[in-house]
């Protein structure tokens, strides 16, 4: 019977990492093929995701995931937040700007950790749980980017205040978060330079959450 449930719960795990892999619908039966798993086996899977709120269908029988999935996502934000404060305070640091770590959330970026640096004049006051489109701003970009298989970083400027420079990189290999690193500020950039550091940041949180 552990047995069992455990092969229940794995198979249930490997369902909420496909919907949140892709950014459209299934039905029951890609799902099924795309798992390797018979239909009846996926659909008990998802009446049990939906009873829990961690998936929902659409009026054409699609599968999506549910809004349960936001409640967990709240709950590990300040685990994050912890996790990439040492990074971040050492990106601050190197590059002399303000840095973060972005998370999507819906067509927004959400800044979810910031740490200034201590030792410039003048620096962006980007605080906590600002909110942004995902199309504006490095952070953001990065995220969209990520999505489209571009691995690399992204740099904007003037997009979320007049005159602020960004360069973000994503977060890779964690199917479960949509992240990036990045940092913003009014001074001149070295943008390959600050992007070497902005990498190294995104890799070095990406393992501390592996």
């Amino acid at each position: 019977m552990a047995a069992e449930a455990a092969q229940t719960l794995e198979r249930g795990l490997r369902l909420l990492r496909a919907l949140a892999d892709g950014q459209r619908g299934r039905t029951p039966t890609e799902l099924a093929a795309e798992l390797g798993l018979s239909r009846p086996v996926v659909y008990r899977l998802i009446n049990t995701l939906q009873q829990e709120g961690f998936a929902r269908r659409d009026s054409d029988g699609r599968v999506h995931l549910g809004f349960g999935v936001l409640v967990l996502a709240q709950a590990v934000q300040p685990l994050l937040r912890a996790a990439a404060l040492p990074a971040l305070r050492r990106l601050a640091e190197r590059a002399g700007a303000t840095a973060h770590l972005t998370v999507a959330e819906g067509g927004d970026g959400l800044a979810i950790a910031v740490v200034e640096p201590s030792w410039t004049d003048m620096h962006v006051a980007y605080r906590e749980g600002s909110r942004h489109p995902l199309s504006r701003g490095a952070a953001g970009l990065a995220i969209l980017a990520q999505r489209d298989g571009v691995v690399g970083f992204q740099a904007s400027e003037g997009q979320l205040q007049e005159g602020a420079r960004g360069v973000a990189a994503p977060i890779l290999g964690l199917p479960w978060l949509e992240a990036s690193v990045g940092v913003i500020t009014f001074g001149q950039l070295d943008v390959e330079a600050i992007a070497e550091l902005v990498m190294g940041a995104a890799r070095e949180l990406a393992e501390s959450l592996t």
